[in-house]
């Protein structure tokens, strides 16, 4: 009993410093959280690029950080898209050629990444696999030829050097056969984008009724820049002794155009 007593008070003192830490670990740790959640919302937010749709734009394996203040914000700025607004706030205007993620229409939570090109009012139609808007010709140049994946298999394509104003001059590729030549005119809807992927036939893009014609409420935000990019077809994470090979390292901190 006399030893007991002796270490009580120790054992007391013990437990209100582990209780202590505990608290103010905790404490750390919701500070941190509310940081991570006000940073994604209103700054910045990282993706992860699954498909090949926006070759050589964007390639599978790219990780890429988006601003969520270019366009304003909606309730797609947020985790969860909370019903908290039905407009945007402080918006502004995207830019033809931009690249953003948007949220699809067809059900309101899976990301997108496309490249904007109509806006409200605009008439878009490919001749003879030219882009049209409100009837100019957009202008396309060749660059090369080449391959892009189109799901697991690889197309050989023609690749080209599309500028669609002053600003924005970027890749595209079109399969070398069975090209997608002809459609019908597409007339965007008031507060409404039209977007296509840089791989055009190989593209889930607004041509489609899937995608269709995108709301503004629906932009989550302007893709910015590479933070990392990685081959997945060579290694990953755990295999750290292809890192050498599979880390494509000329594409980290490359600017999105």
């Amino acid at each position: 009993m006399i030893i007991l007593s002796h270490w009580l008070p120790l054992l007391y003192r013990l437990d209100n410093l582990m209780k202590k830490k505990l608290l103010e670990n905790l404490k750390t740790l919701f500070i941190a959280l509310i940081l991570a959640v006000i940073i994604r919302s209103f700054l910045l937010q990282p993706f992860y690029i699954p498909s090949s749709s926006m070759e050589n734009t964007l390639l599978i394996g790219d990780r890429l950080f988006v601003t969520k203040y270019t366009y304003g914000y909606s309730r797609h700025s947020f985790p969860f898209s909370p019903k908290i607004m039905s407009d945007r706030l402080f918006y502004a205007e995207p830019k033809r050629g931009d690249v953003i993620v948007f949220k699809t229409p067809s059900d309101n939570r899976t990301d997108y990444i496309k490249r904007m090109i109509g806006k409200s009012g605009d008439e878009i139609q490919f001749i003879k696999g030219d882009l049209y808007i409100n009837k100019k010709k957009v202008f396309k140049e060749f660059v090369r030829k080449g391959t892009v994946f189109c799901g697991r298999e690889k197309i050989r394509v023609n690749v080209y050097k599309e500028k669609i104003n002053q600003d924005s001059q970027y890749q595209i590729a079109y399969f070398e056969q069975n090209s997608l030549s002809d459609t019908d005119p597409y007339i965007v809807p008031k507060n409404h984008f039209f977007f296509l992927g840089d791989n055009r036939d190989c593209s889930k893009d607004s041509r489609f009724l899937s995608v269709a014609y995108v709301k503004k409420e629906n932009l989550v935000g302007k893709a910015r820049f590479l933070f990392f990019s990685n081959n997945g077809s060579i290694g990953n994470f755990f295999t750290f002794w292809k890192w050498h090979r599979s880390i494509r390292f000329d594409r980290i901190f490359k600017k999105i155009i």
